[in-house]
């Protein structure tokens, strides 16, 4: 519950009680499915360790990084206030263990909790502000300063390892494609490019950031 603090800071001593009895906890391997496109939204989703990304299948089958979770956010509660069926699917990017909470209790406690009902409307405000940002983003940026702004995206999400350096999420040139909008081989070529430049060092999966003032301008010039 202690990892729940975030919510629980808003609940009555009767509503940490009920909420106690109804917590689920499951551990998900690296790329199982939290949930599917399509799926009735039943649960509110906390993430306790590891990361999630919500992905949805565009044209010709390539996904489409909408966003990645990170200890301990909420996900997977706007489709049941809108009554519509989840949009994307949720998978963990990495050994992962969620907490799950019935939708039906939560947003029974929403009726009479003001404080509740306004942690959600926030985080709704926040996620459409980012959603606003990244579909100007990708949408008018070029190839390059879509990168550049992905890279600064991990870094702000999940920080730098020890070194102040390295990104501390490792993905697939697959999955930066897939949340920058570009294709594989168009990531692969500009990563490169950013290594030739010293922007950026390469290590496998491993990136690190060397000249992040460049990056962040070329992010902005998009």
């Amino acid at each position: 519950m202690e990892r729940l603090s975030a919510l629980c800071q808003h609940l009555s001593d009767e509503e940490k009680s009920l909420l106690e009895e109804s917590i689920t906890l499951q551990e998900y391997k690296k790329n199982e499915i939290v949930y599917h496109e399509g799926d009735r939204p039943e649960y509110l989703f906390c993430l306790l360790s590891g990361k999630v990304k919500v992905f949805k299948d565009g044209v010709g089958g390539r996904a489409q990084t909408m966003r990645l979770y990170k200890p301990v956010e909420y996900f997977g509660y706007r489709a049941y206030i809108s009554n519509e069926n989840i949009h994307c699917t949720a998978a963990a990017f990495e050994s992962s263990v969620v907490a799950k909470i019935p939708l039906k209790l939560i947003f029974s406690f929403v009726k009479t909790n003001n404080e509740l009902a306004w942690f959600f409307i926030e985080g709704l405000a926040k996620l459409l502000g980012m959603s606003d940002e990244r579909t100007v983003s990708l949408t008018q940026k070029h190839i390059r300063g879509r990168l550049a702004e992905s890279l600064l995206y991990l870094r702000d999400s999940y920080g730098l390892e020890e070194d102040g350096c390295t990104l501390s999420i490792y993905l697939s040139r697959e999955d930066l494609a897939n949340l920058s909008n570009m294709t594989t081989s168009n990531a692969i070529r500009t990563l490169s490019a950013f290594a030739t430049e010293h922007l950026v060092a390469i290590d496998g999966k491993k990136i690190k950031l060397i000249n992040e003032a460049e990056l962040e301008r070329i992010s902005r010039m998009g």
